[in-house]
């Protein structure tokens, strides 16, 4: 296990995967920290769709015109939903669920990368919730957040450093 400043700091977006399958355990691992990551009240409402089908990884690559792209090398994608109607904090709690899947895969030695579809689509006017939901036969109510690429890193990409963090945009007590 990684001290948790050196994981946030090795954890970056890999676009760039090498096509090595990644194994069932990392797998059941990483969909575990998103089932013990924290929820408004406890409830813990999310649904999480692991796609591993290569033609469905290409298919929600092309759910939206920019940025989903590298699903396509992606050995597996998470799909995170939640339910707005049942739980007003669906977006924080998928949110925090997304970001400990992705620290779970670098403390694995794996890369990850987060893919918005929330309020993206197509330049038809199709949202990229629409197409998710008929790729995957997702139920009605169920909105997608983010669809998160995972795979063995095709790139390597330095830790971040001390000097790139904005110490400037915190404050204490008062933005004065």
């Amino acid at each position: 296990m990684s001290v948790f400043k050196d994981l946030a700091a090795k954890r970056r977006s890999y676009r760039l995967f090498t096509g090595e399958e990644v194994s069932a355990e990392d797998v059941r691992l990483i969909v575990r920290a998103a089932l013990m990551s924290p929820s408004a009240m406890g409830r813990r409402s999310w649904k999480f769709v692991v796609v591993d089908d290569k033609m469905l990884l290409e298919q929600l690559a092309d759910a939206k015109d920019n940025g989903a792209q590298f699903l396509k090398t992606a050995s597996f994608a998470v799909v995170v939903l939640g339910d707005p109607l049942e739980n007003d904090c669906w977006l924080e709690d998928c949110s925090i669920a997304a970001v400990m899947m992705q620290l779970q895969a670098e403390d694995l030695g794996l890369g990850s990368c987060w893919a918005q579809m929330r309020g993206r689509g197509l330049s038809d006017g199709t949202s990229a919730d629409d197409v998710i939901h008929g790729l995957l036969g997702i139920p009605d109510g169920l909105k997608t957040l983010c669809v998160i690429g995972f795979g063995h890193k095709g790139e390597a990409k330095p830790a971040h450093g001390e000097d790139s963090l904005k110490w400037e945009n915190v404050y204490v007590n008062k933005m004065e």
